[in-house]
């Protein structure tokens, strides 16, 4: 279950970072579409080479995230969207852009806030490293133009540097506001999460007190008849199963004379036999009260014998703890019967109970085999 769990997660994750890493690819490729439409308008005042860099720059590292995303590297990094690279390259190519712009530049700060909304997923800390990155990117356009002896108009600037500087920290308060609602669901999910696995071993001790006889420790009557009739469809021509009924002889007799609690060991000393007899395939279960139900699957009549011969000898070697039996005076009589493909369970078990009977009136402490089957 914890293994399909996580299965689930890396493809939610995969998904994630498909519909993000598409969605950067879309924002690049408006950004270039948007360089060269500057150059035809003629507000690109930087050469056509410029132009023809900045897109070669987004064309590059488009082409290398790319590269890594296919080749599942983003998967195994903190990072899983590469957030963080494509940001910066996102704000090189931004800042390099709206300076190549001169004065029309300040129509198209928006754009920052454009880049900046793929690192709102990132850390607060993060996100406030890229916003003041992206602030002091513009404020040295300004200081570039000065240096460069363009006119800049100051009163222009200072407005287009404090609108931007507001909506900066609007956007990192927003961004903190994501990051701890991002947290605050990843805790209910992992609480959830946590609830449901222990719903899921609850119902599975529930499932497990519904079929296991308390006593022994065995299936019960009904999680055997459940367990039977899947062998029984799953059953293919040519193949065989082994169905016996296990009666402990005298059983009545060991409660009366050395009381209840011996009889209750006496079937746990049976079932601790049984187990050590019997294949991990084997199924074993409590009939009711001392009768045993037993089935081999893909098995013979020979084997079959065998495996029902051995059990009988091996109880009869038996001590119970804390018993006052000695061994040697243990027995248990069994009916055989074999189940073929068609076969119906109940005429199964009714041969098997016939041959029980047969056996416990021939003397008890034998296997009595009953080899008609429905083929017959």
């Amino acid at each position: 279950m914890s293994a399909m769990r996580d299965e689930t997660d890396l493809r939610t994750l995969q998904q994630l970072v498909t519909r993000r890493f598409a969605l950067a690819s879309v924002t690049y490729g408006l950004g270039l579409v948007l360089t060269w439409v500057a150059v035809a308008g003629g507000f690109y005042q930087a050469s056509v080479a410029s132009a023809v860099a900045q897109s070669a720059l987004i064309v590059v590292s488009q082409l290398l995230f790319f590269w890594l995303f296919h080749r599942g590297v983003n998967l195994r990094s903190k990072d899983p969207s590469l957030t963080e690279p494509q940001v910066l390259v996102g704000l090189l190519w931004l800042t390099t852009f709206l300076f190549n712009l001169g004065s029309a530049r300040g129509s198209l700060l928006v754009l920052y806030l454009l880049v900046l909304m793929f690192a709102v997923f990132l850390p607060p800390k993060v996100f406030i490293r890229y916003a003041a990155l992206a602030f002091v990117s513009f404020v040295s356009m300004a200081a570039l133009d000065y240096y460069l002896q363009r006119p800049i108009e100051t009163d222009v600037f200072l407005l287009q540097a404090s609108v931007l500087l507001v909506t900066l920290i609007w956007m990192c308060l927003f961004a903190g506001h994501v990051y701890r609602l991002r947290q605050r669901m990843r805790q209910r999910r992992f609480a959830l999460q946590a609830h449901q696995d222990t719903l899921r071993g609850m119902m599975r001790q529930l499932e497990d007190l519904a079929s296991t006889d308390e006593l022994t420790g065995l299936y019960n009557r009904r999680r055997f008849l459940r367990i039977a009739e899947g062998d029984l469809n799953r059953l293919r021509k040519g193949h065989q199963s082994g169905l016996a009924l296990i009666d402990l002889d005298h059983f009545k007799r060991i409660n009366d004379i050395h009381g209840h609690a011996t009889g209750d060991r006496v079937l746990q000393a049976f079932a601790s036999v049984a187990r050590s007899c019997l294949r991990d395939d084997d199924v074993l279960a409590r009939y009711g009260g001392e009768e045993f139900v037993l089935l081999l699957p893909n098995t013979d009549a020979e084997q079959f014998t065998a495996c029902c011969e051995r059990l009988r000898e091996a109880f009869a070697n038996a001590e119970p703890e804390d018993a006052n039996i000695e061994a040697g005076h243990l027995s248990l009589s069994i009916g055989l019967t074999l189940l073929n493909a068609g076969d119906d369970l109940d005429a199964a078990l009714q041969r098997a109970d016939e041959a029980l009977y047969r056996a416990k009136r021939g003397g008890r402490n034998r296997c009595e085999p009953a080899w008609v089957t429905a083929d017959a």
